[in-house]
């Protein structure tokens, strides 16, 4: 069951110096919203924001055979969902820092900002993303991606 939350802790641990709290109430967010036979594919922290200040907004995101899942339980009751479909995956940018990188994901008429990550996971971030949404998009017959 605490799948997500075990990937979660790899990814803090081998990436120390990303900031994030809170990861296993982050991802049972993401472990409620899974669909069946959804396989989860790669896991990784961030906060959900674009200010390097605010570390308070921690986020869990799950790659998975389907989507980009984004969970955030908030700190009284509630939590905030993110999904991001291959159909509606634009772009990503990667920006490296000093110490900490972003990610930005542009989708369908929304852009999201995934900051404060250790600036040595960006490259096996990227890299997981954009394999599996392309895959994805060759899968669902997304026009400009040839089908081998």
């Amino acid at each position: 069951m605490d799948k997500i939350y075990k990937k979660a802790l790899e990814f803090k641990r081998k990436y120390p110096m990303t900031i994030a709290w809170r990861l296993k109430k982050n991802s049972n967010v993401i472990e409620k919203h899974l669909n069946p036979g959804e396989k989860v594919l790669y896991v990784f922290v961030a906060q959900k924001n674009d200010n390097p200040f605010n570390i308070i907004s921690t986020a869990v995101v799950a790659v998975t055979s389907e989507r980009i899942l984004i969970g955030r339980k908030r700190v009284v009751f509630g939590y905030f969902l993110d999904s991001i479909t291959p159909d509606m995956f634009n772009d990503l940018k990667v920006l490296g820092g000093i110490i900490w990188g972003k990610l930005h994901i542009d989708y369908v008429k929304e852009y999201v900002t995934l900051s404060n990550i250790d600036k040595s996971s960006l490259s096996e971030i990227e890299t997981n993303i954009s394999s599996v949404m392309m895959e994805a998009k060759k899968k669902y017959g997304y026009k400009g991606i040839s089908k081998k």
